[in-house]
């Protein structure tokens, strides 16, 4: 069995040595290391940990504790910084979006690490920030399997995120510390405790969708397939400008919800005697949709208050056009995916059908699966 730690790590590198020491102090091999990181999480690892030359304090640490290097793989390629759409790699996690590149990099590494049966995957959450090692526990969540561990690092507080202190040496020596008072002083490494904290998880990897294992998929989708019903059902709360499908929901603006309820209500309220599956008759094609914009006015005005359309927007939803329709449909396709999974867009998009210039645009979901709450 290949045992493979997967760690988050901030600006401290010290939590990659320590958790290694606390796992080789309890008798737990390591045959490789992989680390999601920042860039400047890069920059921190590359000059403290894995230095050219063998300087590294990693390689000092194996040296120390008489390990081969040949055992353990640790190559820069394994440390891994959270990147944009563009590829540009992130300073920090400061936004959503971050956030998203984050959890998306932390799925792909653990399903691609967890993907050969005979390894087992220490999943390290002590290091970067507290959305770090939420993201990296939820995937290990999505994709962990029986032999997998989630774990933790506890050390002493004088000595944790200390510049000075990367694991306890076999020769002790005083480093400097800092107090609860900000003073500085000297203690000796020998009073270094540091501790392995399993985190028990319940993996839902077993109740996931078999095809959901044969790519990395995002969170939406992958705790959509955890949901049995058999027609689920869609409530547009205009209202509250809230979707609800499968049990999840997800927020829309005013005028995104505006919009989008008028072709619910519209599929809701036709009159086919027929089942409307794959039936596109509500449909309608863009120049009846403008003759139908006064209705779509309502519904924004129904969500915003009586304030006069024309005080609050002189271009979108108060004067459609081609244009600013495409892009609001774009958008609230791209929310649905973002919330439902790409799963789901076969049914709750805003569709067309037919070709240009005779598109026409609806709702595919059945009528009897959908709910208005007005």
């Amino acid at each position: 069995m290949k045992n493979i730690l997967l760690a988050v790590v901030g600006l401290s590198p010290q939590v990659v040595t320590e958790t290694l020491f606390a796992l080789h102090q309890q008798g737990r091999r390591v045959d490789a290391i992989h680390v999601i990181t920042t860039r400047s999480g890069k920059e921190a690892m590359n000059t403290n940990l894995l230095a050219g030359g063998g300087k590294g304090i990693f390689h000092k640490y194996l040296e120390e504790y008489e390990i081969a290097s040949s055992t353990i793989s640790f190559p820069h390629e394994n440390v891994h910084v959270v990147k944009d759409a563009q590829g540009i790699e992130a300073d920090d996690i400061l936004d959503e979006t971050d956030n998203e590149n984050l959890l998306e990099l932390c799925l792909s590494l653990a399903f691609g690490l967890t993907a050969d049966p005979q390894s087992a995957v220490f999943f390290s959450i002590a290091g970067g920030r507290k959305t770090m090692s939420s993201c990296l526990t939820l995937a290990a969540q999505m994709y962990g399997r029986p032999q997998d561990r989630i774990f933790h690092v506890l050390v002493s507080p004088e000595f944790e995120s200390n510049r000075d202190f990367f694991y306890p040496p076999r020769v002790s020596h005083a480093i400097r510390c800092i107090g609860a008072n900000r003073e500085p002083f000297y203690k000796e490494t020998r009073y270094a405790r540091i501790t392995l904290v399993p985190v028990p998880f319940v993996s839902i990897r077993e109740s996931l969708e078999p095809e959901l294992l044969n790519r990395p998929s995002d969170p939406a989708t992958l705790l959509a397939s955890l949901v049995r019903e058999e027609q689920p059902v869609l409530t547009v709360d205009i209202p509250g400008c809230k979707l609800t499908y499968r049990n999840l929901e997800m927020d829309l603006s005013c005028a995104h919800m505006a919009l989008y309820a008028f072709f619910a209500i519209r599929k809701k309220d036709c009159e086919k005697p027929f089942s409307c599956k794959a039936c596109t008759e509500c449909y309608l094609p863009l120049p009846q949709i403008f003759e139908n914009s006064q209705e779509i006015e309502r519904l924004y005005r129904k969500i915003t208050g009586s304030r006069p359309l024309a005080q609050m927007s002189t271009t979108g939803i108060a004067s459609l056009d081609a244009e600013n329709f495409n892009s609001y449909k774009s958008k609230i396709k791209r929310s649905l995916q973002k919330s439902f999974g790409p799963h789901a867009m076969h049914e709750l998009e805003i569709a067309s059908s037919g070709a240009r210039p005779d598109t026409c645009y609806g709702l595919p979901l059945q009528r009897e699966r959908i709910r208005i709450v007005f």
